[in-house]
């Protein structure tokens, strides 16, 4: 490629966004932070109150709240369809093989929140699954020491839950930056807002199946620093229980900060999708900045989560308020 070129894959990514931009546009346009002001207006220290005590029980709640909120807006949009369970006649979301990694706490701080709503007599079924997500995954950002932010809300939970929706639409641990930014581009994000969210992981955990493959035989993966590769090897020898899962920031595992991006610096990004931000150079200085400023960081997650929350937003006859999360309605 010459010099001033672009490359087909960031060509794909741009044209992506400008076909979605007006869709994000009119999303954005849809909701709104005081949505709920006329119905339940207490709903967002509700639910921060009742997020709190799931916190303090079990601090895992964070980054399985975070991802969940992530693999529900990745499919199908924003429209708790990631909580519903699978019946005899469907298997949903929940039940793809990718998705059963997901955290039961995650689900548990939506469930209970949901809860908490609906014990207020002017606010039970009137506030939706999915804005209830949404607002349950600032407050754990919040409780970590991550910056609080604004949500927006008017979202109805989605319609449909299938397990054959997934494929595809989730990022695997193995992609590359080229594959990341394409997917990220195909929900209205940039590669700026891809790298700022990847930065969940600084509160999220992994199996060690995701990233065993980097660490073992007698080369392991020269992005990983050494140390580091030893050490993951004794967590998870050959026969560890595969439901096995270790922090992914091991620095500050319960702080949501900006550490991610130094340990990516030292060579200890867990998954190969973590380490390419550094190993390749298009996105290094983004994570060179972000690890130098926390500020910097906090703002642009704030902006890349928000873009986030907006995508497949459901409004009008496509969709409704579910009684049960779990269960469509």
């Amino acid at each position: 490629m010459g010099a001033g070129g672009v490359s087909p894959t960031a060509a794909a990514a741009a044209a992506a966004l400008l076909v979605l931009a007006a869709s994000a546009t009119a999303c954005a346009a849809q909701l709104q932070r005081d949505y709920y002001a006329d119905v339940c207006p207490g709903v967002e220290d509700i639910v921060r109150g009742a997020v709190a005590t799931k916190f303090q029980e079990t601090p895992v709640t964070v980054g399985a709240t975070v991802r969940l909120f992530f693999h529900d807006c990745f499919v199908e949009g924003c429209d708790a369809s990631v909580v519903v369970a699978s019946t005899e006649d469907n298997t949903a979301e929940k039940d793809n093989p990718v998705n059963l990694s997901l955290a039961g706490d995650g689900f548990d701080t939506v469930i209970r929140a949901k809860a908490a709503v609906d014990a207020v007599p002017e606010c039970r079924n009137r506030v939706s699954c999915a804005d209830i997500l949404a607002m349950a995954t600032r407050d754990v950002i919040a409780l970590a020491g991550g910056p609080s932010y604004a949500v927006e809300l008017g979202r109805l939970d989605g319609l449909s839950s299938t397990a054959s929706s997934v494929d595809g639409k989730l990022p695997a641990p193995s992609s590359d930056l080229d594959q990341l930014t394409t997917l990220f581009a195909a929900n209205g994000l940039s590669q700026t807002d891809m790298i700022a969210l990847s930065a969940g992981h600084t509160v999220g955990f992994a199996h060690c199946s995701t990233f065993m493959g980097r660490a073992l035989g007698p080369t392991p993966d020269p992005a990983l620093n050494a140390s580091f590769a030893a050490q993951l090897q004794e967590w998870c020898p050959p026969d560890v229980d595969p439901r096995m899962a270790v922090t992914m920031d091991v620095v500050t595992p319960r702080a949501f900060d900006n550490q991610y991006f130094k340990n990516l610096q030292d060579g200890l990004g867990m998954l190969a999708s973590d380490q390419v931000l550094y190993s390749d150079p298009r996105s290094r200085p983004t994570v060179d900045a972000w690890a130098e400023s926390s500020d910097a960081f906090n703002e642009a997650f704030v902006e890349a989560i928000t873009k986030m929350g907006r995508i497949g937003v459901k409004t009008g006859d496509q969709g409704n308020i579910r009684c049960d999360c779990a269960v469509l309605g």
